[in-house]
C-alpha cells in the first residue's frame, strides 16, 4: 500500500539536491552551498538518513507529534481556572500581563489568545474593512508644546456606581497622560477645576486640541458672522495665552481617542479588580495607576525639554478670577444689579467711581462667591431678601468717600463766577 507524504517547498528541494549527490552532479560542498545548510557535516546527516528511509529522510522528525516546549496539562487547566475565576472578560494580552502581576505566571500573549480560543473563552474578531484614508500628523516636538483634552461618559464603575464622566488631557509628544479626573459632567466648572489642577502640578501648555463640545465652542450658526462669540472656557483661556485648536472629526485627535478605548478596557477592570465604586476614591486611585500607566505605554518625544509656561506669582492670584463664571449686568437706577433671581444692592462708598447705567462683570468663582467688578476693582454690595420697589436714587454716582459737608445755595462759593471779567482782573500787569 502506497503511503502518501506531503512535503513543502524546502523539503522538495533538499530531496532533489540530494538525488543529485547521489548522482554525482554535485560535490557535497556544492549541495551545503544550495541548501544553505552551515556545515557539510548536517549535508552528510540528511544523506545518510536519505539512504535509509527514502523520501521520509528529508521529512523534519518533529512533524506530527506534539511539541517538547508545549504546557503539561495541569499547567493549563490551572491558568483556564484562574481566567474564569477573576478574569473572564479581560482581552488575552491584558489577561497574561495580570498573570505574571498577581499569580507570577509567565505565559506570552499568543499561547494565551489560543488557549482562550481553543476554551471559547476569547472569540477572534473579524478582519476590519479598510477606513478611509487620512493623512497621518506627526507629534509635537517638545513635552508641553500640546495637549489633547476630552471627556468620556461610561460606566466606569460597571454596575457598582453611577455613571460619570472622565475627563482626561494626553501630551501629544510623548502620549503621556499629563491628568485625568473623574467627575460628574463635562460642563464648564468641572472643566475648569480640571485644568486649574493641571495648572497647579505642570504649569501652563502652549495649546489645547479638543472636540467642538458646547463647553468649548459656540456652535450656534450665528456665530460665523459673529466670530466675538465665545464661550466661558475660550475666554479664560485667551486671558492666560494657551491657544485653542477645536478638531473637526475624532480622528485628527486620535491619540485621546485611542486613549479612552484602552482605559475603557483595562481602568475599568483595574477599579473592579480594587473595588472602587465612587468617583473620590477612583481619584485616589487614578494618582497611582498613571504613573504606572505611563511607564508602560509612553513614548520618546523627539527633543527632551519641557516647555510647559511657569504660572507666575501675578497670574497665580489671578487664576480664580479668571476661570469664574462671567456675565454681564448693567446697573440700575437705584443701584441694584439683578443676577439669577438675586438682587444686589450696591452701597454708597465704593473703592470707584460707579455710575448708573454702568456695565459691570458678575463673577461667579469656583467656591461659590459671587464678586462684582468694574474697571478691575470689586463693588461692595449687600444682598436684597426680595425684590427692591421701582425708585430713583438722587445720587449722581457712587464715589470712594462720602462728602461730609455739603455748602448751602447762599454759599459765596456758589455764587463765584468765571466770567471774562474777573478773569482779567487776576491776570498779571506786565512792567
Amino acid at each position: 500500500m502506497d503511503i502518501l507524504i506531503k512535503l513543502t517547498m524546502k523539503e522538495a528541494d533538499r530531496y532533489n539536491i540530494i538525488k543529485e549527490l547521489f548522482e554525482r552532479k554535485l560535490t557535497e560542498e556544492e549541495a551545503r552551498k544550495k541548501m544553505g545548510l552551515e556545515s557539510v557535516r548536517q549535508v552528510r546527516r540528511i544523506k545518510s538518513r536519505v539512504k535509509k528511509e527514502g523520501i521520509n529522510g528529508v521529512v523534519h522528525r518533529s512533524r506530527g507529534k506534539p511539541s517538547n516546549r508545549r504546557f503539561n496539562q495541569m499547567f493549563t487547566d490551572n491558568v483556564i481556572n484562574i481566567i474564569k475565576e477573576r478574569y473572564m472578560d479581560f482581552k488575552p494580552t491584558y489577561a497574561a500581563e495580570k498573570l505574571f502581576e498577581n499569580h507570577l505566571i509567565r505565559i506570552s500573549s499568543e499561547s494565551l489568545r489560543k488557549l482562550m480560543t481553543k476554551v471559547g473563552i476569547w472569540k477572534p474578531g473579524s478582519r476590519k474593512k479598510p477606513r478611509k484614508r487620512r493623512v497621518w500628523r506627526e507629534r509635537k516636538d517638545n513635552y508641553g508644546e500640546m495637549q489633547q483634552f476630552d471627556g468620556s461618559y461610561h460606566k466606569w464603575f460597571e454596575e457598582r456606581g453611577d455613571e460619570c464622566c472622565l475627563l482626561l488631557s494626553v501630551d501629544d509628544a510623548n502620549g503621556e497622560i499629563t491628568h485625568a479626573k473623574f467627575d460628574e459632567n463635562e460642563g464648564v466648572i468641572a472643566v475648569f477645576l480640571f485644568w486649574l489642577e493641571y495648572f497647579k502640578k505642570h504649569g501652563l501648555p502652549l495649546s489645547i486640541y479638543l472636540d467642538k463640545f458646547s463647553t468649548y465652542k459656540i456652535n450656534h450658526p450665528s456665530a460665523v458672522d459673529n466670530k466675538e462669540l465665545i464661550t466661558q472656557f475660550q475666554r479664560a483661556t485667551n486671558q492666560i495665552g494657551i491657544k485653542l485648536i477645536t478638531a473637526h472629526s475624532p480622528e485628527a485627535k486620535g491619540r485621546v481617542e485611542r486613549m479612552f478605548g484602552t482605559l475603557q478596557d483595562r481602568l475599568v477592570k483595574e477599579l473592579r479588580l480594587a473595588g472602587i465604586s465612587s468617583k473620590e476614591k477612583a481619584n485616589v486611585f487614578l494618582e497611582k495607576f498613571i504613573p504606572q500607566f505611563n511607564k508602560k505605554f509612553a513614548v520618546v518625544p523627539k527633543k527632551k525639554a519641557d516647555i510647559h509656561r511657569v504660572v507666575t506669582k501675578k497670574l497665580k492670584n489671578r487664576l480664580p478670577q479668571i476661570f469664574s463664571i462671567q456675565s454681564e449686568r448693567k446697573i440700575q437706577n437705584d443701584y441694584t444689579i439683578m443676577f439669577k433671581n438675586q438682587f444686589f444692592q450696591l452701597e454708597e462708598q465704593q473703592p470707584t467711581t460707579v455710575f448708573k447705567k454702568d456695565i459691570v462683570t458678575v463673577e461667579e468663582h469656583l467656591n461659590g462667591e459671587i464678586k462684582i467688578c468694574v474697571k478691575e476693582h470689586y463693588l461692595k454690595y449687600q444682598v436684597l431678601p426680595e425684590r427692591p420697589k421701582k425708585q430713583n436714587i438722587p445720587l449722581a454716582a457712587l464715589v470712594r468717600q462720602k462728602a461730609s459737608w455739603t455748602p448751602p445755595m447762599n454759599h459765596p462759593w456758589r455764587k463765584f463766577n468765571y466770567s471774562q471779567k474777573t478773569y482779567q482782573n487776576f491776570m498779571p500787569v506786565s512792567v
